[in-house]
């Protein structure tokens, strides 16, 4: 063996592909659940790609400092994306990874879903460190007098570019991100990623947002929503509520499935269940959030948009003037206000608010702080604090909208002990799903305070209070439907149950209830309320991509990001695509069960993406704010 070679097992090119590759495989382990020889091969060209680039160097301390780098970056990288996987069950892409500045907000969710194996992706690294900082001869673990001669490293980069653009070819067909994730391999999804990003924000099929305006239309008219109000006649409660006050209250992780539920002999929402016999209750309504979560749940609850689901709204689209929830009543005098007892700076709200048109916003600093959980204060205080702002609005007359964003429901589910009134059964104790029932039980006691303060100030009767619930709380991977049917003796769908969340509109002028059944989504907020209201907004220019639930039969909703694009729920069905449509497989909503024959709703699907892809082009054409 000459000279050049015999110190080759010693390399850091070599040792820096071995562990990089370890730990991708490890990644779709935990992420996809298996792990075949040619996903090894597809992740192991895309390692080799970068690692060969860092071995054109000479051998010395810099390009021992890039291999460890590089080895740091991807292994915080997949990481970081396997504890976002194992939280919202998605793969991120590199506008999420850009979000991580803001995990310190939450990081005691963080604490709580990291896992000992997830450690594994850094293990080479702290004990590499820790042996450096023992023996304090960090020359010991120096990049040795070794170079892989250049035309074999120009060679290894070569065939690797070569077989990485195939499986890009190979995988390009697929609209499923998770799908394209598995086949692209870490690495390439993310460039794939960028580059349809960066396409995507300067390609335009149409001229302005009437031409998108124009061409919904055109499209909703192939669908058979029908009229609840019947043919040609006036929208049903058309301006019931005109003139009343609106509060509309987003629960975080907030479920459907508790509210009318008993555990140990106690209602888990005992204010809730009120509610629903005395309002609008719509049970069959399912989350449509993206990356942004809570905070995309408020930009879709205000504009009626759907989130692309590549970005945070909140940070992606806070420079534009949003036709929003605000911006109408701003035309009728109302003044819009909306409460958050977290740091507005998170997920970008001290932009998104101004962009949806609210005059004003309230965060930490105007709370006490009652160290509720990571964010500060509990609803109580922030329901109670944000009622005297509105009890001087209603003492000088002026109407009202004001949003409410709770937190104290949010993972890891922890309600401090003098707070909690709720009494598990020991089957539910040290569970996360007990620790969630008991969650749940006090943001709805929370919110009968708010409720209470409205009604000993004289302003329940004049006011439309609506309560809906911003993404799923239960986590998957630790409640399996089969222990949350044994435990509360309920039918428990993975997906459909966990997704489907509360929407109930408590109308001043129906006192006795009503129970809608037509399926619904975030979207179809604007257009209910604004129908209550006596809002036309086609009279306003306003382009909503979702539907008035008091005034359709038959509704379609999409959903991307925690499921593949071109999902939808529709009243019959969910459905969840594979590489296309005939690959997919669908649920009935009603039963729970696998519709084995799904073939009758290609148009549901044809139209589903049609439909998004519009939203998608018409929230791109949205104004710039000056």
């Amino acid at each position: 063996m000459s000279n050049r070679w015999k110190d080759w097992y010693k390399s850091l090119f070599l040792w820096t592909i071995v562990m990089l590759i370890a730990k991708m495989a490890l990644f779709r382990i935990l992420v996809y659940d298996k792990l075949t020889l040619d996903k090894i091969f597809v992740d192991a060209f895309d390692v080799i790609i970068v690692a060969s680039l860092i071995e054109l160097f000479k051998p010395g301390r810099l390009k021992t400092t890039l291999f460890w780098t590089y080895n740091g970056l991807v292994s915080l990288a997949l990481l970081a994306s396997t504890i976002y996987f194992q939280n919202f069950g998605t793969v991120p892409i590199y506008t999420t990874l850009m979000q991580l500045n803001q995990v310190g907000q939450v990081s005691s969710s963080v604490r709580s879903i990291l896992k000992p194996i997830d450690l594994l992706f850094i293990a080479d690294i702290v004990v590499i460190l820790a042996l450096s900082l023992l023996m304090r001869r960090k020359a010991r673990f120096s990049e040795p007098k070794f170079k892989l001669p250049s035309p074999i490293a120009y060679a290894l980069i070569f065939v690797s570019v070569l077989l990485t653009s195939s499986s890009i070819a190979a995988a390009s067909s697929t609209k499923n991100e998770l799908k394209k994730g598995e086949e692209l391999g870490f690495f390439a999804y993310q460039a794939i990623s960028l580059w349809d990003g960066l396409k995507d924000k300067n390609s335009r099929t149409y001229a302005n947002t009437s031409e998108v305006a124009q061409k919904l239309k055109e499209i909703e008219a192939t669908y058979p929503y029908g009229s609840a109000a019947g043919s040609g006649a006036a929208p049903a409660y058309f301006g019931s509520e005109q003139g009343k006050n609106v509060i509309v209250v987003q629960m975080e992780a907030m479920q459907n499935f508790p509210i009318n539920l008993e555990v140990n002999d106690q209602m888990v929402t005992p204010v809730l269940n009120e509610l629903t016999s005395s309002s609008f209750y719509f049970p069959n309504v399912f989350q449509q959030v993206g990356q942004g979560n809570t905070s995309d749940a408020e930009f879709i609850s205000n504009t009626s948009i759907y989130p692309t689901g590549t970005v945070a709204m909140s940070a992606g689209f806070s420079d534009r003037e949003l036709p929003s929830l605000p911006r109408l009543l701003h035309s009728l005098k109302y003044e819009s206000n909306t409460f958050h007892v977290n740091d507005v700076k998170f997920w970008d709200r001290n932009k998104m608010y101004p962009a949806l048109g609210f005059d004003r916003y309230f965060d930490k600093p105007f709370f006490n702080n009652d160290q509720f959980n990571a964010f500060g204060a509990s609803d109580e205080e922030m329901y109670r604090a944000g009622m005297e702002q509105l009890v001087e609005l209603n003492k000088q007359q002026k109407p009202f909208y004001a949003q409410f964003v709770a937190t104290s429901g949010h993972h890891p589910f922890k309600v401090p002990a003098d707070k909690n009134t709720f009494k598990l059964p020991d089957s539910l104790k040290g569970k996360q799903l007990g620790d969630y029932i008991e969650t749940v039980h006090y943001a709805d006691y929370a919110l009968g305070t708010l409720i209470d303060n409205l009604k000993a100030n004289g302003m329940w009767e004049n006011t439309v209070l609506v309560i809906y619930g911003d993404h799923f709380g239960l986590q998957p991977q630790d409640n399996s439907p089969e222990e949350v049917n044994r435990l509360l003796g309920i039918k428990y769908d993975p997906q459909i149950s966990r997704f489907n969340i509360p929407l109930i509109i408590h109308s001043p002028s129906l006192p006795e209830g009503k129970t809608v059944e037509t399926t619904g989504g975030q979207v179809d907020i604007v257009p209910t309320v604004a129908n209550l209201l006596g809002i036309r907004l086609d009279n306003n220019a306003f382009v909503p991509f979702g539907h008035d639930l008091l005034n359709v039969t038959n509704n379609i909703i999409g959903m991307r990001y925690y499921l593949p694009t071109g999902s939808f729920f529709n009243n019959e069905i969910m459905f969840v695509p594979g590489e296309g449509f005939e690959d997919g497989r669908a649920v009935d909503l009603k039963t729970l069960e696998p519709v084995a024959d799904f073939s009758k709703y290609k148009k549901d699907y044809d139209y589903i993406m049609d439909f998004m892809e519009l939203n998608d082009e018409y929230v791109k054409l949205l104004p710039k704010r000056k």
